[in-house]
């Protein structure tokens, strides 16, 4: 797994034209030029090792994973690599073709008619076959280590360091399964600031301005006065904030 990660180029951070007026530096960050082209790749080679490490992946032991979609793709894609089955839970409408690509890698897909019971059908069919139940939605969080590992957070604030504003004031993601907005939150929340300086204090908050499904984790902005700062009372055009999705 680490020579798989050695080999592959990390993903593109692509700076978005805004009008000069709006102040704002906008960056997107594709995830989809993963090799699975799955935008859980990250999530999926961190469930791997945060379950070797745990000891819950054996030799020929399956893998059973709840999910339909870019999830499924890339455990089946690593599960391969390991040399271990994989199985993915999902309901009998799924597409014809999301199953491909889960089957192109290499797995194979459960069908259950009540898409409210992929949960515990994964669990049930992992305990029957002595196998390994993923559960990416209670694991993403943990097995996301924001410290480093190649995690989103880790890759997006290397690839702002030569930016003219290094630090994002917001990071926007969407609110899934956690694992992009967990390890975004605590670089903000840990990364070393000078004592005392204005800087020191970030806020994390979810919005429900832009939707539901949206999480915004918040940056600092600069020292009051600063090139960059949107201190009380800054318009748009004088302040220059830059954001992240």
């Amino acid at each position: 797994m680490e020579a798989d990660a050695n080999r592959s180029a990390d993903t593109h951070l692509l700076s978005v034209p805004l009008p000069c007026d709006w102040g704002t530096d906008l960056y997107l960050k594709d995830e989809s030029t993963h090799p699975t082209g799955s935008l859980k790749h990250r999530l999926a080679r961190s469930l791997f090792l945060y379950a070797l490490c745990n000891g819950w992946l054996t030799e020929g032991s399956p893998v059973v994973e709840a999910s339909s979609g870019s999830t499924a793709i890339s455990e089946a894609y690593f599960s391969r690599m390991l040399g271990l089955p994989f199985i993915a839970v999902m309901p009998r409408t799924t597409s014809p073709e999301k199953i491909v690509l889960i089957e192109q890698q290499g797995g194979r897909c459960h069908l259950v008619d009540d898409p409210s019971s992929i949960y515990d059908e994964s669990r049930r069919l992992a305990a029957g076959l002595g196998g390994h139940y993923m559960d990416q939605f209670t694991h993403a969080e943990r097995a996301t280590d924001w410290r480093g590992n190649n995690n989103i957070a880790e890759s997006i604030f290397e690839q702002m360091r030569l930016e003219r504003h290094s630090e994002p004031r917001w990071i926007v993601v969407g609110a899934g399964t956690g694992a992009p907005a967990r390890p975004s939150a605590d670089t903000c929340a840990t990364a070393a600031m000078p004592p005392g300086s204005a800087s020191s204090t970030r806020r994390i908050r979810r919005s429900s301005r832009v939707g539901p499904m949206i999480s915004r984790i918040c940056a600092p902005t600069s020292d009051p006065g600063s090139k960059g700062s949107a201190g009380p009372g800054s318009s748009p055009a004088s302040s220059r904030a830059s954001s992240t999705a």
